[in-house]
């Protein structure tokens, strides 16, 4: 009898412990590619991952899984956070599928709202959907927001810079915003019900621009020199470009240093063996050519490491993944059916899986795109709309309107004067608005007449012709266009056959009825006369 009753109370103790949910914890870091040293180990060839020091990220990494094949649908702000939020490619959220100007339906469902609907306490600091109206309306608009200690980690480089310009040590000065942090974590921590699983989203927007000039030196160390070598080839590889890289470097490591409190935290607490760790961002680098608004790796590869404490870890994963894909896993996790309308796919299984490499086969290919970014990049407020096909072998990507011009229309540039240096690197609207005022954008605006630099020039700015296909083995960073090639026909067809097919199956308005959605009224011309 009493070992049929210690056999029950076992299995009990065991269903128990099974049905505990754990807690989520996602750091998601504003404009943060691809770029950690974990990925140092693993891209074979020279990268700015050989220089950046993220041991944070790169512990979630060899105690998870490091994802190599990681994307999110858009390259902007709005449209990557609308699709994350709601598990759905981004043009399947309406209003919310632009940047400025976007609005959000309340009747999309977004996995904060449904986790806490079912037990979890929610909660958010700094960034999570923004612009847009309402704001972080898929989090709550703000009723979850965790912030009263303060939100000057958002500017890191230019706050730190300035204490110690009033004589404080680097140490010192940076402890003042880690303390910010960890007191909006704590607020968060002190406000959940005992025993109630979490589900936190930390997103400061410090990796975004304006960084101080010469931070990523003099607050981590990086020498703008030890990037000789290792940029895309995209870039102009110049002192003023390599200065302006290790800034934003020293950016992304900031954001690591935050998240190695916060699981600092955890640990003490006793809770970190039952938190799901999800870290990533939302698309490439701000102000560099190919990054942020493009469709090329540089613009929508992201780091991804996930670490589920018991689950088996210190793997790689070659699947591809797309940052959709998170909404219904979280939800998965938190015991929550995903509802049907999320496109997106949950990795629950490729996190339970003892495997490296490839874990499932029909993840070798991921679909992104974009439409408006700045609104008045363009005459009339157009939009520029991509949707590209992602395979391990293949880049390709469609320009719906190639009589557009993809970083916006070069205003003020058929002038006598244009503006000068200063005005380029920090107002984004003075031309080519879809691409970041930075000093690498000013300086190559002012090399446009230099045979030297022509190539580099027309790459960022230059129109494209209406499909581009890239052969990754060759061309790793997607500099090649060959779409016009007789010899690559048949591939080229085929992409083009299986990117048509999901646009249609999921409902991409640029390619069902007349393809003009995202042209007219409320999506483009002048929003604001459009509420």
């Amino acid at each position: 009898m009493k070992r049929i009753l210690f056999l029950s109370f076992l299995l009990v103790a065991l269903g128990a412990q099974a049905a505990k949910r754990p807690n989520i914890l996602f750091a998601f870091a504003d404009d943060w590619g691809r770029h950690a040293s974990a990925y140092a180990k693993v891209d074979g060839r020279p990268s700015p991952n050989d220089v950046i020091r993220t041991p944070h990220f790169d512990r979630v990494a060899r105690e998870g899984i490091l994802f190599k094949n990681a994307f999110v649908t858009a390259p902007s702000c709005t449209p990557c956070r609308s699709s994350l939020l709601s598990g759905q490619y981004f043009y399947r959220t309406g209003r919310a599928a632009i940047l400025q100007g976007a609005q959000w339906d309340a009747k999309i469902p977004s996995y904060p709202l449904m986790l806490r609907a079912a037990g979890y306490h929610i909660g958010e600091t700094y960034k999570v959907w923004s612009p847009g109206t309402p704001r972080d309306a898929p989090y709550g608009a703000g009723k979850h927001g965790f912030e009263k200690s303060g939100s000057k980690f958002n500017g890191f480089s230019q706050g730190v810079t300035r204490m110690m310009a009033n004589g404080k040590s680097v140490a010192a000065s940076k402890q003042v915003f880690y303390d910010e942090v960890m007191g909006n974590f704590g607020a968060f921590l002190k406000a959940r019900g005992k025993g109630q699983p979490f589900c936190y989203w930390f997103g400061p927007t410090n990796v975004h621009r304006k960084w101080t000039k010469g931070s990523g030196k003099k607050l981590w160390g990086i020498d703008p020199d030890s990037l000789k070598g290792k940029l895309p080839a995209m870039l102009p590889d110049v002192p003023i470009v390599r200065e302006d890289f290790a800034d934003y470097l020293g950016e992304a490591q900031a954001f690591d240093a935050a998240l190695g409190l916060i699981l600092e935290k955890l640990e003490a607490i006793g809770e970190l063996e039952n938190t799901v760790v999800v870290v990533s961002g939302d698309h490439g680098a701000p102000g560099f050519p190919g990054g942020k608004c493009n469709l090329y790796d540089f613009g929508v590869g992201v780091p991804l490491a996930v670490w589920w404490p018991g689950k088996p870890g210190g793997r790689v994963v070659d699947d591809f993944v797309n940052l959709m894909d998170l909404a219904p896993t979280f939800l998965e996790l938190g015991g929550v059916k995903p509802p049907a309308v999320m496109t997106g796919r949950s990795l629950v299984p490729v996190l339970e899986s003892k495997q490296n490499g490839r874990v499932d086969a029909t993840r070798n290919w991921v679909i992104t795109g974009r439409e408006r970014h700045v609104a008045r990049a363009r005459e009339g407020m157009l939009p520029y709309p991509q949707r590209a096909l992602r395979t391990p072998d293949y880049l390709y990507i469609i320009n719906f309107k190639p009589d557009r011009w993809p970083m916006g229309n070069p205003y003020n540039l058929d002038q006598n004067e244009v503006p000068n240096f200063n005005t380029l690197a920090n107002n984004t609207f003075a031309t080519f608005a879809d691409l970041d005022a930075s000093p690498t954008k000013a300086w190559l605006i002012g090399q446009r007449n230099e045979p030297k630099w022509k190539w580099h020039y027309n790459y960022a700015f230059g129109k494209r012709p209406r499909e581009e296909l890239f052969i990754l083995k060759d061309d790793p960073d997607q500099i090649k266009n060959v779409a016009a090639n007789p010899k690559f026909a048949s591939i080229k067809k085929k992409l083009n056959a299986q990117l048509m097919a999901e646009l249609k199956r999921t409902g991409d308005p640029r390619v069902t009825g007349d393809g003009s959605t995202f042209d007219k009224l409320p999506f483009a011309g002048d929003f604001r006369r459009s509420r």
